[in-house]
């Protein structure tokens, strides 16, 4: 999870408004976009192609290491946004 995702978390932990708020843009038509712009709002500036890209880079970095890369392409990676609210849900 990057920094602004985490320290987004941090103050979550602290106010269960900004906590239900962040839940409720998971029943939005576009639930990420909706996440991002709140984010963004209270002072966290995040957007969709930052959070997609994430683990995706990531992955990308270990299939092209030229010390010991990856020798198959990994099954999936993981999802900043789905482990934002996985450690949300644990509050």
């Amino acid at each position: 999870m990057n920094e602004v995702l985490f320290q987004l978390l941090e103050k979550a932990k602290k106010d269960s408004a900004l906590r239900q708020m962040l839940f409720d843009t998971k029943k939005e038509k576009d639930p990420v976009l909706a996440f991002c712009q709140l984010a963004t709002e209270k002072g966290f500036p995040i957007t969709v192609g930052e959070i997609f890209a994430e683990g995706e880079e990531y992955f990308s970095n270990l299939l092209k290491s030229c010390n010991g890369g990856a020798s198959y392409p990994r099954e999936g990676w993981e999802d900043s946004y789905e482990m934002f609210f996985a450690s949300l849900e644990r509050i």
